[in-house]
């Protein structure tokens, strides 16, 4: 919303210049776009008298004219303009000059003849459209000479593009700003003049009737004014509307504009005479209706447009657009004002499908205060009266059934203060509420808020606390250090686990299954459980969709095994999936309800392998932070191959069982090739996972590298290699990796062999040979001595 700073200050004192304004303004919450100066764009434009008017020798269309410009000699400027002659005083753009449009204007030569300048038209400085002029703006005979042109057309005047939030409708009007301004520079602003005479013994009640006929109109207020003068506004409303954007038509439009640029209410004139019907109808449109707008544009209606009907005849459409029926004219004797209130909701839906957007329906639909149509109808019966527009006849037509009332917000200071992180006494709390008209009281340490019916916005201690510190200034809040604690607790942390888990998963490049909890009993016979298994023992439904969904599931293999087998059956060559689920294992107490337990399930095939499942589930420990995982061979477990699956132990508790189905399950399934599943305990990770990262620094000094070949039993499993690496590597042992393992001709039967690179490194010193010997010796030797290992 732009607010010219003139306008402003015939409601409120104002004595800083508009961008310390502006500034001050945003500080206390109403957010400035830009303070746009009109004559910024023109510098070093000055008031010329024409010397001396001669033809320039070399073109007919040019003259050159002598023009005195102040205390310097007079300059020689060459012009093709024609409306002027000697003696007229015109603006004068001089060397070095620039003008709107980032126009600069330097000495040259116009067919060989000097010009040390340029004379200026209206259009040229900015003040009037392109093509509406034609010839140099000529200034009155009293004009002082050589003066600054932004001084002589006070085109200094500043208008501030304001943001308006779309819960503060109130300030959608020159005297909301004004209250805003009044709060912030802590002084008084005034209101417009309300009280005007009728001068017609007539009364409306008399000649028209109002019916509402639908709650989307929520107040109606109309008033007739009879003998009525369509002429110009006078000079200071064209002006004022000028300022603000609107184009001045007549009197009484400009009234209506003017009143709903000053207080925000948007007002509407009928021409008398097309209320045929003498009833005025709010109703909604018919489905199909065809109406024309002022626009001269014909609008197709909905059932859902709220209109202005004469009896059956629409005349308006309701908060957005008259219509060209019902326009004032050149001869309109008597007119009908209407103020009133509706829905902003059905405005603004209204207005997109009739693809119409004006001033009105852009206050509407903020839901406007309803009281504020009075006020509005009592200015421009004032407005009439006081330019001598017409004569107000009595009565007034208001229909208002719901009225809204002021309502109270109860807060406490010691809350404020809290909340706020000041130090407020409670009267400078009252005096901040009181500056923005929000009445207070003080209980107590309660502060009670009278909220003003058109601060609809104000309904919670937080609101009430948002108006105190705008006002008291947020620039004059002490920055503090934020508080923030890496620990996370609660469903919070779990919730944070879970998701960087996922996000593992995902990298890993698998995609994300859900499976139904409900299960058949037959699965484990597909999975090979025992009879004697513990896991057959499920949880029963009593009202299944079926067999095939009877039992909640102890076990997610089959729910994954499920998924694969879908997948297999369907051509997909290469599957990567995940599920995080629960299994439900029942309570040996009779009546309690049954153990949820949360897990991870992985499940692949197609250019796969163990090793494959393994880094997806050495990169899950990872990514929780979850260290010194050791893996074991599992064997008991029926449903996996016995010679290619582990558990993973953390402290001797079984975290997960990872490894390939046994191929009985997977032919069970359908499936021909080799299926891997890892079934990882959540609830676990969630519990142990440490998910701060704390800074290490780089290291300082250099690392020593050291690579080993073992010979040993085909049975020693590396883990049991990296046991004693771990071990007795002692502090400068910072990495290792396995990279070989080889079996073939030069090996004997049995044996393998297996080769690591380890890495040393100290934090405190540059390591010698002779310190990473020791070390590495020692290494060698607890390997030979516990796992039977010769260096090849």
């Amino acid at each position: 919303m732009k607010v010219p700073v003139s306008f402003l200050k015939d409601y409120v004192d104002i004595n800083i210049d508009a961008k310390k304004l502006g500034d001050l303004l945003t500080l206390s919450g109403s957010k400035v776009e830009e303070v746009i100066t009109s004559g910024d764009e023109i510098q070093n434009v000055v008031t010329g008298k024409i010397l001396k008017i001669e033809p320039h020798p070399d073109a007919e269309k040019l003259v050159i004219c002598q023009i005195e410009v102040g205390k310097d000699e007079p300059i020689q400027i060459v012009t093709g303009a024609k409306n002027m002659k000697e003696n007229d005083i015109v603006p004068v753009a001089l060397h070095g000059s620039s003008l709107p449009g980032g126009v600069k204007i330097k000495k040259g030569k116009l067919r060989g003849v000097p010009s040390n300048g340029m004379m200026c038209s209206e259009e040229e400085l900015g003040l009037a459209e392109e093509g509406t002029v034609h010839g140099l703006m000529i200034l009155d005979k009293d004009t002082e000479v050589g003066k600054n042109i932004k001084e002589v057309l006070d085109l200094d005047n500043a208008i501030i593009d304001f943001e308006i939030t779309s819960n503060r409708p109130d300030c959608l009007s020159i005297v909301g700003m004004a209250r805003e301004t009044a709060a912030t520079l802590n002084t008084s602003y005034k209101l417009p003049p309300l009280d005007y005479k009728t001068a017609c013994s007539d009364n409306i009640n008399d000649e028209v009737k109002v019916e509402v006929k639908d709650p989307l109109c929520k107040r109606y207020m109309a008033r007739g004014v009879k003998n009525i003068k369509i002429q110009d506004s006078p000079a200071w409303m064209a002006e004022r509307l000028l300022q603000a954007g609107v184009r001045p038509i007549n009197n009484i439009v400009d009234i209506t504009n003017f009143v709903m640029l000053e207080l925000g209410q948007p007002l509407h004139a009928y021409d008398r005479r097309t209320i045929k019907a003498n009833t005025i109808v709010v109703e909604r449109a018919s489905e199909g209706e065809k109406f024309t707008t002022l626009d001269e544009t014909e609008r197709v209606l909905n059932s859902n447009v709220l209109t202005i009907r004469d009896g059956n005849e629409t005349i308006g459409i309701a908060g957005i657009m008259g219509g060209l029926n019902s326009e004032v004219k050149e001869d309109t004797t008597e007119i009908i004002f209407e103020s009133a209130n509706f829905d902003g909701t059905n405005i603004r839906v209204s207005s997109q499908n009739l693809n119409i957007r004006t001033e009105a329906s852009g206050r509407f639909e903020k839901d406007l205060d309803p009281n504020l149509a009075e006020i509005a109808m009592n200015r421009a019966c004032n407005l009439i009266v006081q330019i001598g527009a017409g004569e107000i006849i009595e009565g007034t037509i208001d229909i208002y059934e719901n009225k809204v009332k002021e309502h109270s917000v109860e807060v406490d200071s010691n809350w404020v203060n809290t909340f706020l992180g000041l130090k407020l006494s409670k009267e400078e709390m009252k005096s901040y509420l009181d500056r923005l008209e929000l009445k207070t009281e003080i209980s107590g340490d309660k502060l009670i808020v009278n909220v003003p019916t058109f601060r609809g916005d104000i309904n919670i201690r937080e609101d009430v606390a948002e108006e105190i510190v705008r006002i008291y200034g947020y620039n004059k809040v002490k920055s503090t250090d934020l508080r923030v604690s890496s620990i996370r607790t609660g469903r919070y942390k779990n919730q944070i686990i879970k998701n960087m888990v996922v996000d593992g998963l995902i990298a890993c490049g698998l995609s994300e299954a859900i499976c139904y909890s409900f299960v058949s009993p037959k699965v484990f016979d597909k999975i090979q459980l025992p009879k004697d298994s513990s896991l057959r023992n499920a949880v029963e439904i009593r009202n299944p969709l079926g067999e095939d969904y009877s039992i909640m599931r102890t076990t997610t293999i089959p729910s994954m095994m499920e998924a694969l087998a879908r997948n297999y059956s369907r051509n997909n060559d290469i599957v990567r999936l995940f599920e995080i689920g629960k299994n439900y294992i029942p309570s040996e107490i009779k009546g309690e309800i049954p153990k949820e337990k949360n897990m991870i399930t992985v499940g692949i095939y197609g250019k796969a392998d163990y090793l494959d499942l393994k880094g997806i589930v050495e990169n899950i420990f990872e990514v929780i932070g979850i260290n010194n995982v050791s893996y074991e061979r599992e064997t008991s477990n029926v449903s996996y191959h016995p010679g290619k699956t582990a558990v993973a132990k953390v402290k001797n508790n079984v975290v997960a069982t990872l490894g390939e189905i046994h191929p009985d399950v997977t032919s069970n399934y359908g499936i021909d090739v080799e299926c891997y599943i890892a079934e990882i305990d959540l609830d676990f990770i969630i519990e142990k996972a440490i998910i701060d990262r704390r800074y290490k620094v780089l290291p300082k000094f250099p690392a020593v590298t050291r690579d080993m070949a073992l010979l040993l039993d085909d049975e020693i499993l590396v883990q049991q290699i990296e046991d004693v690496i771990k071990r007795h590597g002692g502090n400068i042992v910072e990495n290792y990796k396995l990279f070989d393992v080889y079996k073939g001709k030069q090996i004997p039967d049995g044996k393998k062999s297996v080769a690591y690179s380890i890495t040393y490194r100290s934090e405190n010193k540059t390591l010698t040979d002779k310190d990473v010997e020791k070390v590495h010796k020692k290494i060698l030797s607890t390997l030979e001595y516990t796992l039977g290992a010769k260096i090849r």
